[in-house]
């Protein structure tokens, strides 16, 4: 048992992830699992637009459509079996879909389903006791469109333990279709804290595809080959110790800072980052170039985990059109700019004439004027810029009549306005999110195979205790004035590689850095106070900063940073993906022998 490895390749990191990873995995990764991640925050909300339209829907089809009909057959060939969180908020469809390939194939695969996650039919009881929001304490929305709980890895052990070669789960923790695997594999018990928080610690690095491969990353010119980056493999132990690697002779980087900056992605506080299986502590998590791509990674501890489970709802919010026009020539800026408006005031007029009421929200972006900067920002004399318009309205003709005005915008006011972005734009159900904790006794998980229901035992969980964490990484930093001595000033980016991503509207932010006698530097430059002074235009709420001194990084977790967030946003960047770089354009001041 000691010297028994199980390799797990990571094939999607959302729905719309490139379709050559798993083909890749499956042929060239000599791996004995596959699994798909493909449930982002913003992905419920658009599978449950789909569901609106058509009642077949709400599961991911390309897992279907694209990647299972081309490879079903190698996979059951190459005795590789398949977990994945396709099945959305439809998984039984998204498990008869599968089995109408695998007939039409003449392929015999058992294919188990995972439910229980779904918590619309206990709403009307959750609406009397006075459900809040997770993050800014609303109640319960009327129209609710979706509402389903993150399960943890115990329903996926038991149905491989069953004999499933593939796996469907609705929403479940996106690092638990990893940890499934190593607790069936290992015989992992439901009390292995150290060893479910390093199985859970493997899942969220291969969770988001090429993110621990190169992806992203900050030195982005040092990553070779985009075109075949190799999706991410992990090769466990049964002690926990697992090793990051890809498939040999793709492209990408497995580096010590890849697999940090992944480490870091999302997590908030990173002493008690709480998921249904296990209250994980990477604070103390180390990292070890083991090879060429190849990196090891240790210290991820574990409590037990809290009674209750997350659940994602998405509800209806009127509605939201955008609209793009590209404009060219001298002070294209400040054209953009009158021109957005001068739409805003035209429609505004309109609206009223037509017994209409006003926006419930609007936000111009001016593209190319490093506008996500905001006093940051470095030019306004682009020659090329695009005005972006984004609105929302409790009314669908409103957002019609503001989609026909667009166009006029070409022939009436700036010169050089060109490109509407493909065609005019359209007013969609504004769908947001929803967060909020349901104790775990009200949710019954169970696996559905071959006809038979079995209930899967859940264990309750209990409080976390606030003597568990380290005051240290809970408290946000205090302000601290830089050292004084013969220093200069250069970007952050000079010291530290960054990540950012996002959980609803809080946007997290990691810095890892590039070297550890940087790191003291960091600490004393890189205060909660500047980054939400240097995030200001962005931020609205709080600033916390967490120490992750195992890879000499810090995590810092921003308060209502991104306009609500996925389909709530009217941002460009919704999910934050710019913030890291935003912020690691910040001034940071350096011993010059540091340096040297």
């Amino acid at each position: 048992m000691h010297d028994k490895t199980v390799r797990i390749g990571g094939a999607s990191g959302f729905w719309g992830d490139s379709s050559v990873g798993a083909p890749q995995l499956v042929r060239h990764g000599d791996i004995d699992y596959l699994v798909f991640d493909y449930l982002a925050e913003l992905t419920m909300s658009v599978l449950a637009a789909a569901r609106l339209r058509k009642p077949e829907l709400g599961y991911a089809t390309d897992f279907v459509t694209v990647t299972m009909k081309s490879l079903l057959r190698e996979i059951v060939e190459r005795k590789i079996r398949v977990v994945s969180n396709a099945g959305g908020i439809n998984p039984q469809g998204c498990a008869q879909a599968l089995a109408a390939i695998a007939a039409e194939q003449d392929i015999d695969v058992r294919i188990a389903v995972v439910e229980g996650d779904d918590v619309m039919p206990l709403l009307p009881s959750l609406r009397q006791a006075g459900i809040a929001d997770l993050q800014k304490g609303l109640p319960l929305p009327d129209q609710l469109v979706s509402a389903n709980a993150y399960l943890g890895a115990l329903p996926v052990r038991q149905a491989l333990d069953q004999g499933a070669q593939v796996v469907i789960t609705g929403r479940c923790v996106d690092s638990a279709v990893t940890l499934g695997v190593l607790m069936h594999e290992f015989g992992w018990q439901a009390d292995d804290y150290d060893r479910l928080a390093q199985g859970s610690l493997a899942g969220h690095i291969i969770e988001c595809g090429c993110q621990a491969t190169g992806g992203l990353h900050t030195d982005w010119e040092q990553v070779p080959d985009w075109p075949n980056i190799g999706y991410p493999v992990v090769e466990c132990r049964a002690d926990g110790s697992f090793v990051v690697a890809k498939p040999p002779t793709t492209g990408g980087l497995v580096s010590t800072a890849t697999v940090g900056e992944q480490v870091l992605y999302e997590i908030g506080d990173p002493a008690a980052y709480l998921l249904p299986d296990v209250t994980c502590d990477f604070t103390q998590v180390t990292l070890r170039q083991s090879g060429p791509d190849e990196v090891e990674v240790h210290g991820a501890r574990g409590r037990a985990p809290g009674p209750c489970y997350k659940v994602s709802a998405t509800y209806l919010d009127g509605f939201r059109c955008n609209a793009q026009l590209t404009i060219v020539g001298i002070d294209a800026v400040a054209k953009a700019e009158r021109t957005a408006e001068a739409i805003l005031a035209r429609t505004r007029r309109l609206f009223a004439e037509n017994g209409l009421g006003d926006y419930t929200r609007t936000r111009v972006e001016v593209l190319g004027a490093e506008s996500c900067f905001g006093p940051h920002a470095a030019t306004r004399h682009t020659r090329e810029a695009i005005m972006r318009l984004a609105v929302t309205h409790d009314e669908k003709a409103a957002l019609e009549l503001f989609a026909r005005e667009i166009a006029a915008a070409g022939t009436s006011w700036a010169p050089g306005t060109t490109g509407s972005g493909g065609g005019r734009a359209s007013p969609s159900p504004s769908i947001r999110q929803y967060a909020f904790l349901l104790d775990k006794a009200a949710l019954a998980p169970t696996v559905v195979m071959d006809g038979v229901r079995t209930a899967v035992t859940i264990p309750a969980g209990r409080k976390p205790v606030d003597d568990a964490v380290p005051a240290a990484a809970r408290e946000p930093a205090a302000c601290a004035e830089p050292a004084s001595g013969d220093r200069i000033e250069v970007p952050l980016i000079r010291l530290a590689y960054g990540r950012s991503g996002d959980k609803g509207d809080i946007s997290n932010i990691g810095l890892i850095a590039r070297r550890p006698e940087y790191l003291a530097v960091l600490r004393a430059e890189v205060t909660a106070c500047r980054v939400a002074d240097w995030l200001g235009h962005l931020v609205k709420g709080s600033v916390s900063r967490y120490d992750l001194p195992g890879f000499d990084a810090l995590n810092f977790v921003c308060e209502s940073a991104l306009d609500g967030g996925g389909m709530a946003s009217l941002r460009n960047d919704p999910l934050g993906k710019g913030m890291a770089q935003i912020l690691l354009t910040m001034p940071v001041r350096v011993p010059r022998s540091l340096l040297q």
